[in-house]
C-alpha cells in the first residue's frame, strides 16, 4: 500500500473509516516489512483474537439459548479458527492490501488470518468496542450460521433459530405449552411455535423436548412453504 488512495480502497472493504490511520497502517504491515517487531501487526493480532472470542461467544450464548456448553463451544471453536478468519479476509480482497517485506508477494493463509484479527484489534482501538463489535458482527454472522446449523441437523429448535436470524427477523422462537394430558407416568404435551406475527402449528409428544422439536419442525417447514410432519389433534 503507497498511498492515501489505497487506504480509502481498504477502508472502504472494511465498511470503516479510521479516525487514526496510522492504526490501519500498523494493522496491515506483516512483520517481514516493519522496522522492529513493536512496528508489526503482531501485538494487534493478539489483542483482536481475544475480543473475537468474546464478541462470537456472547453472540453464541444470545442466539442459541437452548444450545449446551459442548455444542457452544463447538461452534465457537469453528467460527474464530485460523481457517474462517482466513475466509473474512479472503471475502474483504484483504490479500490486495497486506504490506509485505522480504520479497514477499502473496500472503498465506496464515498471514491473512492474523491480518483479520489485528484490523478488529485496530478498529477497537480507534472507534471503541461498539464499532469492533459490529465489524465483527457483519463479517462473522454469515460463518455463526453457518457452523451452527452443521452441529445437528436433527435439532431443529437451533435450525429453526438459525432460519429466523437468516431471515433477518430479529426474534427467538417462543415455545408456549397448549396442553397436557394423561396420567402422571404417561404425559402427553402439546406444544406451538410463537413468533411476533405468527403462530404456527402446534405438536404433541411424550415430553416436552420432543414436543417442542416437532414444533420447531412443523414451524420450519411453513416458512420454507412445506406440509407440515406433525399434525395435532
Amino acid at each position: 500500500m503507497e498511498d492515501e488512495r489505497s487506504f480509502d480502497r481498504c477502508q472502504q472493504k472494511l465498511g470503516y473509516t479510521f479516525r487514526d490511520i496510522s492504526l490501519l497502517r500498523l494493522a496491515l504491515t506483516h512483520k517481514s516489512a516493519a522496522v522492529t517487531p513493536t512496528h508489526s501487526n503482531e501485538r494487534l493480532e493478539f489483542l483482536g483474537d481475544s475480543f473475537l472470542g468474546m464478541v462470537v461467544t456472547d453472540i453464541l450464548y444470545r442466539r442459541f439459548p437452548h444450545f449446551l456448553e459442548g455444542s457452544l463451544s463447538k461452534i465457537r471453536g469453528e467460527v474464530v479458527s485460523r481457517r474462517s478468519c482466513t475466509r473474512v479476509a479472503r471475502a474483504l480482497e484483504m490479500e490486495n492490501e497486506i504490506i509485505l517485506g522480504g520479497g514477499m508477494k502473496q500472503p498465506g493463509d496464515t498471514l491473512l488470518a492474523n491480518l483479520t484479527e489485528a484490523l478488529i484489534a485496530a478498529i477497537y482501538l480507534d472507534g471503541g468496542p461498539k464499532e469492533a463489535w459490529l465489524f465483527v458482527q457483519r463479517n462473522f454472522d454469515p460463518l455463526i450460521d453457518e457452523a451452527s446449523g452443521e452441529i445437528d441437523h436433527s435439532n431443529f429448535k437451533a435450525l429453526l433459530a438459525a432460519e429466523l436470524r437468516r431471515r433477518e427477523l430479529g426474534c427467538n422462537p417462543q415455545f408456549i405449552l397448549l396442553d397436557e394430558q394423561g396420567p402422571p407416568h404417561h404425559r402427553c404435551f402439546k406444544i406451538q411455535v410463537h413468533i411476533p406475527g405468527q403462530v404456527f402449528s402446534a405438536a404433541w409428544a411424550n415430553s416436552k423436548k420432543e414436543a417442542e422439536q416437532k414444533a420447531a419442525e412443523n414451524a420450519l417447514c411453513e416458512l420454507k412453504g412445506r406440509p407440515t410432519p406433525w399434525v395435532s389433534g
